[in-house]
């Protein structure tokens, strides 16, 4: 960023000149022309101390006295001179100032000083986030509300100036620049050393994919999450090592070919994936047979494709013949006769997925009007909208900023999440209804709370300090409620992973080691209650044995010198 010093100075070259002139001319003929004393008679000029002085108040405020005696007829003409070139001057280098207040790019480089000074002093862990979307919107509130520093960049200055606005906790430093600059993402915190990873999920993918490879180069070892709206750009981010890529409209037609094909699983993930406190999701079953899908974009062709893997049939329509589809309606939808011509009336479901969330209402509504009992999934765009699509109540709703928000928070807040859920993929439906029952047993109707843990020094001190002195520390164990060591906290253990080796729902019997990453579900209680025996020694004693034990290493250690 360029120093705001250099730009003031280097504005205000002119006017600083024409002050310095005009002072130095008038202090100079003051200090020439000879006076008068008090008598008349024939004085030496002012010093050019007094001259200053005299210059310094004419020229800003014209109210003066004659000092130290009257004037001369020659020093009254001078000064008269004077007034008027230090004031005309006065008033060129004031208007200089005002106009120089309100240049772009003084503002610019005021705010970049500010953002990159903001940033310097940063404290605690922060993401690089650019964008700031709808999506990124959604992304901020989530890390807000979980006390997670962020860092925002985003070109378009209106999103900067709502983020200003919003309601968060933590002051979160914003610049309207452009992230596909690296001296952007420098300046936003890069090489900063508290710099926790890089989320990119503006609107363009080619923006992402310069963050995305920018990263890559300066910093490798940061954590990379990326938005991509194109299969191609995944590929390209892939090919650079990024393995966190979400595709909004991928992963929705995943998510409906699995609620076709695996209920279960869909509702696992509903449940797991919600926001806690809310209601649990109910079931979403989409029927198999005859799909409509209207918009052959990239959401339409990302649904097509994970329909037709499940064997169903599809007839698109469209306003322009859809390229390698067989079986294709030319219309837009909104219109009775074309979903008539596409066979409305043998469907079991229909896809409103164009990119106008009217256009999909309409469809929608046309639709249901046809055949009621269709199997309905629109498409939102825009979430301003979302009072509209609640009242029409779809049976399923994609909007991809609140699935791109989801994924990446899901994925920063609880990484072992997406592996749980590509394992459970493997296990049948009956076994996600056990799971389903087993998590419904403990939170109720409600959406639980998810978290996941890893056993360090730094994490859980109690633990690792208890399986440091070779006491045996079971799964179970860490389900005990601190107040009871014979009750069992609401929660459930989903994986266990040590290493390369992955126990899904683990036994509560199975022994627990150093390093080993644990994911849970359960009530928001559980968790605050189990991380005291994480943390206090005392307490996980107590969780263990059942005995109140000295707290502290050395009362410990005295203690265990007594026994012997």
């Amino acid at each position: 960023m360029p120093s705001t010093l250099f730009l003031i100075l280097r504005r205000m070259r002119a006017p600083l000149i024409f002050l310095i002139v005009s002072y130095a001319v008038s202090i100079l003929g003051m200090t020439l022309i000879p006076g008068v004393d008090a008598n008349g008679r024939p004085a030496p000029p002012m010093d050019f101390f007094h001259a200053f002085y005299f210059i310094s108040y004419t020229a800003t405020t014209i109210g003066f006295g004659e000092i130290p005696t009257a004037f001369s007829d020659a020093q009254r003409a001078w000064t008269l001179f004077a007034i008027y070139l230090t004031v005309i001057v006065w008033l060129y280098s004031i208007g200089a100032i005002f106009a120089l207040l309100q240049d772009p790019a003084l503002q610019r480089a005021i705010r970049g000083n500010r953002f990159a000074a903001q940033v310097k002093h940063l404290r605690q862990p922060f993401y690089l986030i650019t964008g700031c979307g709808e999506t990124g919107a959604l992304l901020m509130h989530a890390l807000d509300s979980r006390n997670q520093q962020a860092v925002v960049l985003d070109i378009d200055p209106e999103r900067i100036a709502e983020l200003e606005l919003g309601q968060y906790h933590l002051d979160i430093p914003a610049l309207t620049a452009d992230a596909r600059y690296p001296e952007n993402l420098v300046a936003a915190g890069l090489h900063h050393p508290l710099c926790a990873g890089v989320i990119t999920l503006t609107n363009d993918d080619q923006v992402n994919l310069s963050v995305a490879v920018t990263t890559k180069l300066l910093r490798p070892d940061l954590p990379i999450l990326c938005r991509a709206d194109s299969l191609d750009t995944a590929a390209n981010m892939a090919s650079f090592g990024i393995e966190e890529v979400v595709n909004a409209f991928e992963v929705f037609g995943e998510h409906l070919a699995v609620a076709i094909n695996n209920p279960g699983h869909h509702l696992l993930y509903q449940w797991l994936t919600g926001v806690p406190g809310e209601r649990l999701a109910m079931p979403m079953e989409p029927p198999r047979g005859k799909w409509i899908v209207c918009g052959y974009g990239r959401f339409g062709k990302a649904v097509s494709r994970h329909l037709d893997k499940e064997g169903n049939e599809l007839v698109v329509v469209d306003e322009h013949p859809a390229a390698g589809h067989a079986h294709s309606v030319i219309g837009l939808g909104t219109e009775a006769h074309t979903l008539l011509e596409a066979g409305i009336e043998q469907a079991v479901g229909i896809v409103a997925g164009t990119n106008d969330d009217i256009n999909n209402l309409s469809i929608a509504m046309t639709a249901r009007q046809l055949k009621p009992e269709l199997f309905t999934v629109l498409r939102q765009n825009r979430h301003a909208n979302a009072a509209l699509f609640q009242r029409f109540d779809a049976n399923a709703t994609m909007q991809s900023s609140s699935i791109v928000a989801h994924e990446f928070l899901s994925l920063l807040t609880t990484p072992l999440l997406s592996r749980f859920f590509n394992l459970a993929l493997q296990q049948g439906d009956a076994w996600a209804d056990v799971t389903l029952s087993r998590i419904a047993a403990v939170v109720g109707d409600t959406v639980p709370e998810v978290w996941d843990l890893e056993l360090s020094q730094a994490k859980t001190p109690a633990v690792w300090q208890a399986l440091r002195d070779r006491a045996t520390v079971r799964l179970g164990d860490l389900m005990r409620t601190p107040s009871n060591r014979h009750e069992v906290l609401a929660g459930i253990p989903l994986l266990l992973k040590r290493g390369r080796d992955e126990v899904l729902v683990p036994d509560n019997d199975t022994p627990l080691q150093d390093g080993d990453r644990l994911l849970f579900c359960g009530e928001a209680q559980a968790r605050r209650q189990q991380l005291l025996g994480l943390h206090d020694y005392n307490m996980l004693n107590y969780l263990l044995t059942g005995n109140e034990a000295p707290g502290g290493l050395i009362w410990r250690r005295l203690a265990g010198t007594g026994k012997s």
